[in-house]
């Protein structure tokens, strides 16, 4: 009898081992904090895979914890990382196109930014996505402003001379146009670089701004708001092969976790930039605004700079820009 108790609960062991064998492990990474909105919208799509039930994990890793921020599209695209919530012009040195998801001013607003989601400009991006073996899971545009180490940014003679960072090379040429000196590096370093003395001012998204405590070493925060200059590009991007590989029931969990995660994407982004101005405020920050002179005073730089360059450097690129300008 003993022997048959041992034996049972032997079997469901082995059954319960076989089980946990069987389901596929996703390792997703990323490289902001557990309290940063594109975690959210990694751990709703994780959540729902899993409450799904269909031998499929996710497992996350942030605060740049697998791969550096700005290294995770090759290792996507060769396989080595299943999925990422990811700035796509990061991988503009792969993919130039990619440059113009971070077009100053090509964004007028969140819900233009949810249409240029759903227009062909967004598809013939996903295409070329396709031939580095990538696909989009989720759709997602954050905007950003400007903080200042030392007095406010909001028109271009206000970086001249100064040292700063810009997310995409379009910022950077476009701050460069206007006098500014550039420090490149990823958003995760801007509050050492402040600290430090490296930086007198950076741009980057609403979210960052406050998921790195950006407010702890900046004197004047320029927001978005009804004009925002900042729009980037953040999609949660998985390997095409690997979910390919998957069976049906696993890749429906995950396209129905993914359209739920985009829903939460835009609404949140909305939220960003108003909490991120009532944060900023309450650490004693000045609070800033651009104006609509202001704003054509930079796009009037970029498009110089930024638009001339990636022209210039991208063969369909006069293409892609008409597209992306054709979404209202």
């Amino acid at each position: 009898m003993k022997y048959s108790i041992k034996l049972a609960f032997g079997m469901l062991a082995l059954m319960v081992a076989g089980s946990v064998a069987n389901a596929t492990e996703l390792r997703l990474s990323h490289q902001w904090s557990n309290k940063d909105v594109r975690h959210k919208v990694a751990e709703i799509v994780a959540n729902e895979v899993a409450a799904a039930n269909v031998d499929l994990e996710i497992k996350i890793f942030g605060s740049k914890s697998l791969f550096k921020p700005r290294e995770q599209y090759k290792p996507l695209s060769r396989g080595q990382l299943d999925m990422t919530v990811f700035p796509l012009s990061y991988a503009g040195g792969q993919q130039p196109a990619f440059n113009l998801t971070l077009m100053p001013g090509l964004v007028k607003n969140h819900d233009h930014a949810a249409r240029l989601n759903n227009s062909d400009f967004m598809a013939a991006l996903e295409a070329k996505m396709a031939e580095d073996d990538v696909m989009v899971l989720v759709h997602g545009y954050l905007a950003g402003g400007f903080v200042g180490k030392d007095k406010c940014i909001t028109k271009p003679s206000d970086v001249v001379g100064l040292q700063t960072r810009a997310a995409g090379k379009a910022f950077e040429q476009m701050l460069v146009g206007a006098g500014a000196s550039i420090a490149s590096m990823a958003s995760s370093e801007i509050y050492n670089a402040m600290q430090t003395g490296v930086l007198n001012a950076a741009n980057t998204s609403s979210s960052s701004f406050v998921s790195y405590r950006i407010y702890e070493q900046v004197k004047c925060y320029t927001p978005a708001s009804d004009i925002a200059l900042w729009f980037m590009y953040q999609p949660l991007l998985m390997n095409k092969s690997k979910f390919e590989s998957l069976n049906a029931e696993q890749q429906a969990a995950l396209l129905a976790g993914a359209e739920k995660a985009e829903a939460y994407y835009l609404v949140e982004a909305k939220k960003q930039d108003a909490a991120s101005v009532d944060v900023f405020r309450k650490a004693g920050v000045e609070i800033a605004e651009m104006t609509p002179e202001d704003f054509a005073a930079w796009r009037a730089i970029a498009q110089e700079t930024s638009y001339k360059k990636f022209l210039a450097d991208v063969p369909d690129g006069q293409a892609l820009l008409d597209m992306a300008m054709a979404v209202e």
